[in-house]
């Protein structure tokens, strides 16, 4: 009988702060929820008393009270959250005052700078009222190509305090990458670096910087920030709005003002990935965001006023978002800016020590190559400070879960995390009071009515399926930027299932009422019509000690589809028909005949996103002759050319 990796104590469990709400609702509502399951049953079941629970729990301050926890009309898309509140988001996060820490940014270099919560205020205030005179409003937006510095939250707590609306990039997006995102919503200030550090290197943004401002005519103020290019200079950047330098914009001091806006009114303009065209520009709301995150962080995560939150991530990656809210609960957030493995693997595991972490986040990827490298923290740090880790950006497989409580810590929550910048939040993710079991996300979040449904729209247990969510929750987008009709917006989400959100995941829901995501539905291979998804292949590939990451994708081919891997190996190693025959018998032997490749390429990359994830997507593309439409998207667009014209592909075996 499989075991799980990891059950909390009852000590342990009465200490969460997911326990304390828990026996708050039973309080209030004179209910005996015994557990996490009827909790959440309850949550979805009674959803307005349920997040009127969360806001009393956590405080939320409205300025003017709300007429209603929710309105909503028959079917999703069609809900009012809190309608005639009003709040502000910075004001929830700018709470804490004192001298405790509140950002501990971290360069590549080993170059740190600390903000005290008292500092940040400071900072925010008088970053205000510079963006006030430059005539910065309610719903004006304010972009940021920022590297994941402490500048960067300034920027967007300054931006949210004054009602505008935030969005941000990072510096390893192509040029037009950024044109793609940023032309689109028309920004009045952008705050940009002038350069960044990764792998060594010191990268100057000056050149690319010049190209993106002539394509953003809406632009008023050019605000840079002399990060890695301490000579920058207002007169390096040949644009018609005002440049000024970071350190000549603003002067830190005094308390900032917060403007209350509408629960619904714009916070963050977050993007798609833009592997199939021109980016979705994804809208979502001040309160919505608010109380999700809080929810998440400060009972799915348990992160408190003593906690520090680390997330491996960039700004141009919702995690970025997600992790600043932390804020909100008073913990200590560490950015980190540069590249995870230098000068060594060990580079981000060393701050868990080093800055007393005791909430970790990164990738699954991430994971898979600490292992693949030889990584065992465990036997090389001390980790006393961490009680959880975090993994998302793709399904964390059955052995690297088993990597991190073998080679990390056995005493700690693993959470592997799933949702998305669709809803800048997740459906499925971490529960302090709950088992971990291998290969498992372990609960759907509290207040979400997330379901496995099979083709005919049936909710399934046990069999793979199309994760939704069949009812209305408050991080739901408000829309996608110029789409005033919502067209776009509907067909993203509800064409598939009338009425009911359509994620886009692949999934299956366990016994243990967790969910395992089997990968994209839209890169789910179909051969001979059976339904595989990719990360069932991945996680058995991963077993082979030859081959560092593989990607798979579905091939027409003579009226049906075969399956196709593509592998990259490690350093001298040759993909032979040995190897080929072992990789096909772990798959074999592990899952199914229909799963085994047809074909097995050897390849030197794998395309991937900026946020580190595959795109089948665009290799089957390539390798069928389709374009590829956006290929700034891509961390290493030049990835695809090695799978064009591949003669492999022509062959019969």
């Amino acid at each position: 009988m499989q075991q799980p990796l990891w059950t909390p104590s009852a000590e342990r469990i009465a200490r969460t702060r997911l326990d304390a709400f828990r026996r708050f609702v039973n309080d209030r509502h004179a209910l005996r929820l015994a557990d996490y399951p009827a909790l959440h049953a309850w949550s979805v079941e009674q959803r307005e008393a349920f997040w009127q629970a969360i806001v009393d729990f956590f405080d939320i301050r409205f300025h003017n009270p709300a007429e209603c926890v929710l309105r909503e009309g028959p079917a999703m898309p069609d809900a009012q959250w809190f309608p005639g509140a009003t709040l502000n988001f910075a004001e929830h996060l700018l709470r804490r005052r004192d001298g405790h820490p509140a950002l501990v940014a971290i360069a590549e270099d080993g170059s740190r700078e600390q903000l005290s919560y008292a500092q940040l205020a400071a900072h925010v205030a008088g970053l205000q009222r510079a963006l006030q005179n430059a005539g910065v409003g309610i719903g004006d937006r304010v972009a940021a190509f920022m590297p994941n510095t402490w500048q960067t939250v300034v920027g967007m707590l300054a931006t949210a305090s004054l009602g505008a609306t935030w969005s941000s990039c990072s510096p390893d997006f192509g040029t037009q990458g950024v044109i793609d995102r940023f032309g689109q919503i028309e920004p009045k200030v952008l705050i940009a670096a002038a350069g960044y550090r990764y792998a060594g290197k010191n990268l100057d943004l000056t050149g690319k910087l010049n190209e993106i401002l002539e394509q953003l005519p809406s632009l008023q103020h050019l605000l840079i920030v002399p990060y890695a290019r301490l000579e920058a200079s207002p007169t390096d950047y040949k644009s018609v709005a005002l440049t000024t330098l970071w350190q000549d914009f603003y002067q830190p001091g005094g308390a900032p003002q917060f403007t209350p806006v509408a629960f619904d009114q714009p916070l963050y303009i977050l993007y798609s990935s833009g592997t199939t065209g021109v980016p979705k520009c994804i809208v979502h709301g001040t309160g919505g965001t608010l109380l999700q995150h809080l929810k998440e962080l400060g009972l799915h995560t348990d992160l408190g006023a003593d906690d520090t939150l680390f997330y491996y991530t960039t700004c141009g990656w919702m995690m970025w978002n997600w992790q600043v809210s932390g804020l909100a609960t008073g913990a200590t957030l560490v950015l980190y800016d540069g590249s995870p493995f230098h000068p060594e693997p060990t580079r981000l595991i060393d701050l868990i020590d080093t800055e007393d972490i005791s909430i970790f986040g990164t990738s699954a990827k991430f994971i898979a190559a600490l292992e693949k490298a030889g990584v065992k923290p465990r036997q090389s740090h001390k980790l006393s400070s961490l009680k959880a880790m975090l993994s998302t950006g793709s399904p964390l497989a059955h052995e690297s879960f088993e990597y991190v409580y073998r080679e990390v810590k056995p005493d700690l929550c693993l959470s592997s995390i799933s949702g998305g910048t669709d809803i800048v939040s997740c459906f499925a993710l971490g529960n302090p009071t709950l088992p971990v079991w291998p290969g498992e996300l372990q609960c759907k979040g509290l207040g979400m009515d997330v379901q496995v449904c099979n083709e005919s729209g049936q909710a399934v247990m046990g069999e793979k399926g199309e994760l939704v969510c069949a009812r209305h929750f408050p991080s739901m987008p408000v829309g996608f930027w110029n789409d005033a009709g919502g067209e776009k917006f509907r067909a993203a989400y509800f064409d598939t299932f009338p009425g009911v959100w359509a994620h886009g995941d692949y999934a299956e829901e366990t016994e243990h009422g967790g969910l395992l995501i089997h990968g994209r539905s839209d890169a789910v291979l179909n051969p001979g019509g059976v339904r595989i998804g990719t990360a069932e292949i991945y996680r058995q590939v991963e077993k082979v000690p030859q081959v560092l990451e593989s990607i798979a994708i579905g091939q027409d081919w003579q009226g049906d589809v075969r399956v196709v891997l593509f592998v990259r190996l490690r350093d001298g190693v040759m993909l032979d028909d040995a190897l080929r025959d072992e990789i096909r018998r772990v798959i074999r032997t592990h899952t199914t005949p229909r799963h085994v490749p047809a074909k097995i390429v050897q390849v030197a990359d794998i395309p991937r996103t900026l946020s580190g994830k595959l795109v089948e997507l665009a290799v089957r593309n390539v390798v069928h002759g389709r374009p590829v439409k956006n290929t700034d998207a891509l961390a290493n667009p030049q990835a695809l050319e090695l799978y064009r014209n591949m003669p492999e592909l022509t062959e019969e075996l």
